[in-house]
């Protein structure tokens, strides 16, 4: 998939663990966990909008687009 979740690297330049942030975004761990790894196929606004308040950040921050390579 060409969208890369950089939530990982925001979360650590931050200084806050996945337990942290997913009980102040009102998130399970285990979606944080799926959308830290890049195996979510949707993300909500409204949970976009929580973590970005949360970490200070922009929304293109935690996502970035890659082309593809084709074969």
């Amino acid at each position: 998939m060409p969208i890369i979740v950089n939530l990982d690297v925001m979360m650590a330049k931050r200084k806050i663990s996945s337990g942290e942030l997913a009980e102040k975004i009102g998130l399970t761990q285990a979606n944080l966990s799926i959308l830290k790894t890049g195996k979510a196929r949707a993300i909500r606004f409204s949970t976009l909008e929580a973590i970005c308040r949360e970490l200070n950040c922009q929304p293109g921050d935690l996502l970035e687009y890659r082309e593809e390579k084709k074969v």
